[in-house]
């Protein structure tokens, strides 16, 4: 396992890194914070879940704040450019903000020669969602089920290809987990972003897509087949869809992030920034937003965010380990 990534999928990533707000005094909410634009790096290409998630999120907190909150796309290494565009500031005075998507905490594990303090260089503003996961085939292809398709990639190493959005990303990761357990070899192709990925699988040019519910509209109009999602109980819009636990892989991938600045922001901006995405994030239209792509709300205030942040460092750092998974 550990060539997967230099043969499969080269990626040049950057560096990213986490840490807890700085614990200094309010000056900077004192001063009248915001008093100009805020930008939110969305680490994806526009049109997905995630992008149109943020968008209405920050359209909302603009309300709030009474400062536009920018949305600029930097999509590219698994989800990383913002995140390593905050970590080169030196530190955060909340005019730069970004989604924490769940590859930034696997990047240290990932390098042989890091070049950056996964506990030193964010501070965390406020946990937000995650996604419903899911593998998905053209509708015209042979496999009813999972157990088909999975029986199909035993009897043909190397044949099947899988698309994701990237190298290191949780749809990566969990394939290569479940390739493990069940003694499969499938072929991992990296896309930038979802709506490449599924236009590979409806082109023929991958056998599965593996993503969020961007193939949705796709399983609806019959063009794609849903296969198993990876959530732990079975989802409200496909409930016929058994779960990897159900179909006997004791997994649950979902992804989960927030939003997060450079290091050493004021806690008093942190503040502020918490109120007014928390506003946003309940508000109806965000909520039916969330509803639209089956992503859950999972909430979680600065001080939590920060805690679990440092909790899911290790447990990826172990999962990257256990796999062998290196970019370099």
């Amino acid at each position: 396992m550990s060539s997967i990534i230099g043969r499969r999928s080269a990626l040049a990533l950057g560096a990213a890194a986490i840490a807890t707000p700085a614990l200094t005094t309010p000056a900077l909410a004192q001063a009248g914070f915001p008093n100009r634009p805020i930008r939110m790096i969305v680490p994806w290409l526009p049109g997905g879940s995630s992008d149109t998630e943020l968008r209405v999120l920050s359209e909302l907190a603009t309300r709030k704040l009474g400062q536009t909150v920018l949305v600029e796309n930097k999509a590219g290494a698994t989800g990383t450019l913002g995140a390593l565009a905050m970590s080169q500031e030196r530190s955060g005075d909340g005019y730069l903000i970004g989604q924490m998507p769940i590859s930034v905490f696997r990047l240290p594990a990932m390098s042989r020669r890091p070049t950056f303090d996964p506990l030193a260089d964010f501070s965390w503003i406020i946990h937000l969602t995650g996604y419903t996961f899911g593998v998905v085939v053209r509708a015209d292809q042979p496999w009813k089920t999972w157990q088909e398709f999975v029986a199909y990639a035993k009897a043909n190493p190397g044949k099947v290809t899988y698309g994701t959005p990237g190298v290191g990303s949780t749809l990566h990761i969990t394939m290569e987990r479940i390739a493990e357990q069940l003694g499969i070899e499938w072929l991992h192709v990296p896309f930038k972003g979802g709506a490449d990925n599924i236009q590979a699988v409806l082109s023929g040019a991958v056998v599965a897509n593996t993503d969020s519910t961007g193939w949705a509209p796709l399983v609806d109009d019959g063009k794609l087949r849903l296969l198993v999602v990876w959530t732990a109980e079975r989802t409200k819009r496909f409930p016929e869809v058994p779960t990897l636990r159900e179909v006997g892989i004791d997994i649950v991938a979902d992804s989960p992030y927030g939003l997060a600045g450079p290091r050493g922001m004021d806690p008093g901006v942190v503040r502020v920034l918490h109120d007014a995405f928390k506003e946003a994030l309940f508000d109806p239209q965000h909520l039916a937003t969330l509803e639209r792509y089956d992503m859950p709300l999972r909430y979680m205030g600065s001080a939590d965010y920060a805690a679990f942040a440092r909790k899911i460092s290790g447990e990826e750092t172990a999962i990257i380990r256990k796999l062998g998974l290196r970019i370099d």
